[in-house]
C-alpha cells in the first residue's frame, strides 16, 4: 500500500523533545480560532489522542452546553469543565482543545500551565467571525451582533491567553499552516 503523496509526513519522534511528547499540549483561544480542528490534525501528527473538552463536558453532563448555559448558568458550567479539564490532563498526554473561555478560569489556567503545554491560537476578529458564522452552537453570541460579542471577548480574553507558553497564528489561511507553525515551535520550544 502507498503513501498518499499529499499526506503530511507525521514528524520523527526525534524531532519532538521528549519533554513535550510526555506532556499534554492544551489549545486555547476565542470560539472560532480553530482548536478543535486544529487540535484533531496536530494529534494525528504527533501520534497522540485527542479530545474536545465541550465533547467531554456534554457527555459528562449528559446535555449541550447551550443547555447547562440555559438551565445552570456560566458559573455552573465553568466549574464542570474545570473538573473536566483535570481529568483529562491527569491521563496519558494527548492534545486537548478547549473551550474558549476555560483558560479565563484561574484555577483552570493555573492547572493547564503547570501540568501541559498551552498553545494560545490566535486570530483577528472578521476571521474569527466568518468562522463562527458557520455554526449556531454558541450561548455566549445567542441574540447578539458576533462581531461585537467577539472584539469584547477579545479586550478581556487576550491579555489572558497571552499567558499561554506559544502563540501561533491561525489566520484566514487553511488550517494546516497553523498545524505547521505549532510543529516548529515545538521543535524550538525550551522548558
Amino acid at each position: 500500500m502507498s503513501r498518499n503523496p499529499k499526506s503530511p509526513a507525521r514528524p520523527s519522534p526525534d524531532a519532538i523533545p521528549a519533554s513535550i511528547r510526555d506532556r499534554s499540549i492544551v489549545l486555547v483561544g476565542l470560539m472560532g480560532s480553530g482548536k478543535s480542528t486544529i487540535g484533531r490534525r496536530l494529534a494525528q501528527r504527533l501520534g497522540m489522542r485527542f479530545a474536545d473538552a465541550d465533547d467531554e463536558i456534554e457527555r459528562a453532563a449528559g446535555m449541550t452546553i447551550s443547555d447547562i448555559f440555559a438551565r445552570f448558568g456560566e458559573a455552573h458550567f465553568r466549574d464542570g469543565e474545570r473538573r473536566v479539564i483535570a481529568r483529562l490532563l491527569g491521563g496519558r498526554p494527548m492534545v486537548l482543545a478547549t473551550g474558549g473561555g476555560a483558560f479565563i478560569n484561574d484555577e483552570t489556567r493555573a492547572l493547564i500551565l503547570k501540568d501541559s503545554l498551552s498553545i494560545w491560537l490566535d486570530a483577528d476578529i472578521p476571521t474569527l467571525v466568518e468562522r463562527v458564522a458557520r455554526r449556531s452552537h454558541r450561548p455566549l453570541l445567542k441574540d447578539r451582533d458576533p462581531g461585537e460579542v467577539l472584539r469584547e471577548l477579545a479586550a478581556v480574553r487576550n491579555p489572558i491567553y497571552a499567558e499561554a507558553h506559544i502563540r501561533v497564528s491561525s489566520a484566514s489561511t487553511p488550517h494546516e499552516h497553523a498545524v505547521r507553525a505549532i510543529l516548529e515551535a515545538l521543535k524550538k520550544w525550551k522548558n
